[in-house]
């Protein structure tokens, strides 16, 4: 208990405080519009404390682009979901949120949506949807909505490594026992034959358990359960002696994956982005993924986090509670453990007779170039079973009227499928949608109504220059009216929503 608590202490003197963002200028119609919650200033939670040691990768959001001048937009597509749950325990937790912590596409990807679902041969699906942005009343929100075949888990032979960090950063209860229990409810969920390893590390490495099988749930969980945590964090250590023992039980055909769980702290060892960027690229070449799951404040290295994801063919999330953790672990296993498409990227072209400028919404450390588009051995982003991805677009129109049967513009995704869905996971095969000029509707649907309102959100945390009229009180409003009681999930966002206006009201 003294050393729980002395670690509290130390957490928490190394918060400091997050000075008011500085008032940003107006722009030009193609450059949206200024203004926001309480003018100009960004929110903040007053003497709320900062995340001192916590590290996110820098963003510099995507601006108007002349559709005339560039009509084709091309980015990476990944089903990361790590930036809400952190998020949420920062505001929960009443610290001031730093706006690279923000990071849209990952807030949006984290909730479900009722898309149609792939049909025939095809692995993706899409569909689209164009309506009036309700914070901007210059521009429309253009949303395309990708859904992945879904497989179970228990059609899947899975070879897993638990690869978990027990260095003295993870001794306080929202890391490592939380870190047990997360992997106890995933034991729980394992096929018969299935293999499951377990590599720690702090000062050193350690193999606590070795290809156990699916059925011997006991031994898996007391090996668990006697995790302790101590010492510094030799983590490229760790993830050696992970990739030794996936190797070692690799099952052909089957889902190989190291999975991760950390605070974020790499102190020990190859301990760069790129040092630690080039060893799981060598690595995923074997057919192993790696997915990471971050945990607890203080140290949370999301930049490094993201990039071991990215770089190894898996997932990255977050997880702040036992509810969490049955989500991403349990409930949505297929989505975090087994991959139907690799190497998802999309290209969305424009017509200049409908849209004067367009702006991606989120995605700027994963644009690619026309050619990266084209070339087949582009590395892009992996879409697990059942997943659903929504990508916004904020458009302006130009002048002309509407015509039936026309375009306002096309998408096209290209992706690998994997052994999962009976692909060889090195053709490619792409889809297509045209989003013709019915799409739009003056009159928001309740997906619509959703997906602007983590938008507008997501806007006002990073106090964007784009957020135009977006305002707490009329965000909550929106959410309000609609009926979200059967998705616990979105009814806690709408909470969270609340509680944070709460805060900065208070702050005044």
């Amino acid at each position: 208990m003294k050393r729980r608590i002395l670690s509290l202490v130390l957490v928490l003197a190394m918060a400091v405080s997050l000075s008011a963002c500085a008032a940003l200028g107006g722009a030009s119609k193609n450059d949206a519009m200024d203004g926001g919650y309480y003018g100009n200033a960004a929110p903040s939670m007053g003497d709320a404390e900062s995340l001192g040691g916590e590290s996110y990768t820098e963003i510099t959001e995507n601006a108007f682009v002349s559709a005339a001048d560039k009509p084709s937009s091309y980015f990476s597509i990944d089903a990361n979901t790590a930036s809400y749950p952190n998020l949420r325990s920062i505001i929960t937790n009443g610290y001031n949120v730093p706006k690279d912590a923000v990071r849209v596409e990952e807030m949006l990807n984290y909730f479900n949506y009722d898309y149609e679902t792939p049909t025939d041969s095809s692995v993706l699906s899409l569909t689209s949807s164009v309506f009036d942005t309700p914070y901007n009343s210059e521009t429309k929100l253009l949303t395309i909505g990708l859904a992945a075949e879904e497989v179970s888990f228990s059609e899947v032979r899975n070879n897993l490594v638990f690869l978990i960090d027990v260095s003295g950063s993870m001794y306080s209860d929202d890391k490592l026992p939380l870190v047990q229990q997360a992997f106890m409810m995933l034991a729980e969920s394992l096929n018969p034959e299935d293999r499951v390893s377990i590599v720690t590390y702090a000062s050193g490495d350690s193999v606590a358990l070795s290809g156990a099988f699916g059925y011997e749930k006991q031994k898996i969980v007391a090996a668990i359960e006697d995790l302790t945590a101590g010492g510094t964090t030799a983590g490229s250590k760790g993830i050696y002696r992970a990739y030794q023992l996936a190797e070692e039980y690799f099952i052909e055909g089957g889902n190989n994956r190291v999975i991760l769980a950390t605070d974020g702290d790499f102190n020990v060892g190859t301990t760069t982005t790129v040092g630690l960027e080039t060893l799981i690229s060598e690595k995923r070449e074997s057919g192993i993924y790696f997915s990471v799951f971050g945990f607890g404040r203080g140290n949370v290295q999301s930049d490094k986090m993201e990039t071991l994801a990215l770089k190894g063919n898996g997932v990255y999330s977050y997880i702040d509670s036992v509810k969490e953790a049955k989500k991403a672990l349990v409930e949505g296993i297929g989505g975090s453990m087994v991959t139907v498409a690799k190497d998802v990227k999309a290209g969305i072209t424009f017509n200049p007779e409908y849209v004067e400028s367009y702006r991606l919404v989120g995605y700027e450390n994963k644009l690619l170039t026309e050619d990266e588009f084209n070339d087949s051995n582009t590395d892009a982003g992996e879409l697990g079973s059942g997943h659903t991805v929504t990508v916004v677009y904020e458009i302006v129109m130009t002048d002309k009227e509407l015509v039936e049967g026309e375009n306002i513009a096309d998408v096209k995704v290209k992706y690998k499928p994997t052994e999962n869905v009976g692909g060889d996971a090195e053709a490619e095969e792409e889809i297509t949608l045209s989003v013709g000029t019915e799409k739009y509707h003056s009159d928001m649907t309740d997906t619509d109504a959703f997906v602007s309102s983590v938008v507008e959100f997501a806007l006002i945390l990073r106090d964007s220059e784009y957020k135009a009229d977006a305002d707490l009180n009329a965000l909550v409003t929106r959410l309000s009216d609609l009926d979200l009681s059967a998705d616990e999930f979105k009814e806690e966002f709408r909470e969270l929503v609340i509680t944070y206006r709460e805060k900065i009201e208070n702050a005044q």
